[in-house]
């Protein structure tokens, strides 16, 4: 069942979604040739600690990281790596989740290392401009297959295919709760939207086929081809015609 959120739970749900854009922002000047994804775990887990909240994703369902980072082919729960640099030409997948005093926040942005091709920074803008299409439809008196129905067409009049094996979600009191949100669907379709519900919105977009697969250790999800993947997420709150990012 979807959380109605309202009064103080709202503010602390806003509370923890700025505390995660400033953690992002951070990361994003952190993104660059020679970094490794475990460095980036690391900014993280610093910024994380000085400001008392809590990682979301580590021990999660046993995710062993405190955030996903994702490179190229790499769609979604990349685990940080050592060994994982980051080289000229990559793109790479960062998502993160905290819990401020048991409220979260979920985001994800795709980064551009160095200099990228132009497929790529085609792919990258399209998912970005996908999921602020997909905001757009997150109104009260809306269903949430008419924020997939939005993601989907621009995703592929563009040529590229969205992921169907993974899904946004509910927030509020838990990282992933009720409804699902799909990136297809028909519109007018699922659950009806109402003010107060939390959303975590996730486009995740791949350059051929939406099919994918998951490696040995149990997370790194691929996709199929082995073609680029990009990624993002904000959550917002339902808020009467125009939803709020919080993140």
């Amino acid at each position: 069942m979807a959380t109605i959120l309202s009064g103080n739970k709202l503010e602390l749900m806003r509370k923890s979604g700025a505390l995660l854009r400033q953690c992002m922002e951070l990361l994003a000047k952190e993104v660059r040739p020679g970094v490794s994804t475990k460095t980036l775990e690391r900014k993280a887990d610093e910024f994380i600690a000085s400001h008392r909240v809590k990682a979301a994703f580590r021990g999660y369902r046993g995710f062993p990281s405190s955030i996903c980072s994702s490179r190229n082919e790499v769609v979604v729960h990349g685990i940080p790596r050592e060994d994982s640099i980051l080289e000229v030409g990559d793109i790479v997948g960062i998502d993160i989740g905290i819990n401020y005093k048991g409220y979260f926040s979920d985001c994800a942005r795709t980064f551009a290392v160095g200099e990228i091709s132009e497929d790529a920074a085609r792919l990258i803008s399209v998912t970005r401009e996908s999921l602020k299409r997909g905001i757009e439809m997150a109104k009260a008196g809306n269903h949430v297959q008419d924020i997939s129905w939005a993601i989907q067409t621009f995703v592929e009049s563009n040529g590229f295919n969205v992921v169907r094996a993974f899904v946004g979600h509910g927030i509020g009191s838990k990282i992933h709760e009720a409804p699902e949100i799909p990136n297809f669907g028909k519109p007018n379709e699922g659950r009806l939207l109402e003010d107060g519900m939390g959303l975590a919105i996730e486009p995740m977009v791949n350059a051929g086929t939406s099919d994918v697969e998951i490696m040995d250790d149990g997370w790194t999800v691929v996709t199929k081809d082995r073609r680029l993947s990009a990624h993002f997420e904000d959550t917002i709150i339902v808020n009467g015609e125009k939803a709020e990012i919080i993140t």
